[in-house]
């Protein structure tokens, strides 16, 4: 199966304007025979603080935007969106995986950024994201979350391929690619980050670094600073060859 890692910029709390800049996009995304196709964290709006400005209801047009461009493509599309749902106290950072019958899973964010105050504008996630996508076992996390492997160690028997959206911060940069390769490592699983580029509205700079890495931890698309797609091939029969050549996830006590 095909993945494609969208890694794009973000017109600051313009939604309209951003679905705008990503419909092509996605379009050549999915011209590339890519079956699931990966957006960034906050997609529309950028990694705001401000939910009082940008939070959608869980059927508002940054969500409706995704269901209609896996419909229009007859793929699954991964992003996250600022959402109030009226299930729930406060707006959460949720990520929704749409498929191509317009059926919609959803993942709220476990960690919110407390370093970055999302701990006080967000409320933190407590279920965990598997579906079966075709045939491959794709779990999801957001952004943060990439720093807690306790969080991907728990679904790890269930997982094939791990997918991440981000909004990380170039300063970090290192932390992320390292974070990425160890959690594929660990946990004997394709890693799908995909990560913004370009500066946001604090002025907080970007660079992609968006990568495909395989279950033994070996990168098969990276992305620079600029916008692109990655495509790389991912195999659930892989996993389970690894797994069972490396037992290594039998040795674990948690």
């Amino acid at each position: 199966m095909k993945v494609a890692a969208v890694q794009h910029d973000i017109c600051w709390e313009e939604p309209a304007a951003t679905t705008e800049h990503l419909t092509p996009m996605i379009a050549g995304a999915a011209g590339t025979g890519a079956r699931i196709i990966v957006l960034t964290e906050m997609y529309s709006t950028g990694f705001t603080m401000a939910p009082e400005r940008v939070a959608e209801p869980p059927d508002g047009p940054s969500t409706a935007f995704l269901v209609d461009q896996a419909v229009r493509h007859g793929v699954w599309l991964a992003a996250s969106v600022p959402t109030v749902d009226p299930a729930l106290p406060r707006p959460v950072n949720r990520l929704v995986l749409a498929g191509p019958d317009g059926r919609q899973h959803h993942y709220d964010k476990i960690h919110p950024f407390s370093y970055g105050g999302e701990h006080e504008h967000y409320a933190a996630g407590s279920h965990f994201l598997s579906v079966d996508v075709e045939g491959l076992r794709v779990s999801c996390f957001v952004c943060y979350d990439l720093r807690f492997a306790d969080e991907f160690w728990a679904v790890a028997r269930d997982t094939d391929c791990y997918v991440v959206v981000a909004n990380w911060p170039a300063a970090r940069r290192h932390h992320w690619r390292s974070l990425l390769t160890a959690r594929a490592i660990e946990n004997q699983a394709y890693m799908v980050g995909v990560n913004r580029v370009g500066a946001d509205g604090n002025g907080v700079a970007h660079v992609g670094d968006s990568m495909v890495v395989d279950p033994l931890g070996e990168a098969l698309a990276t992305g620079a600073g600029s916008e692109a797609i990655l495509v790389a091939d991912v195999d659930s029969a892989v996993v389970a060859g690894v797994r069972a050549r490396f037992p290594f996830l039998a040795d674990r006590r948690s």
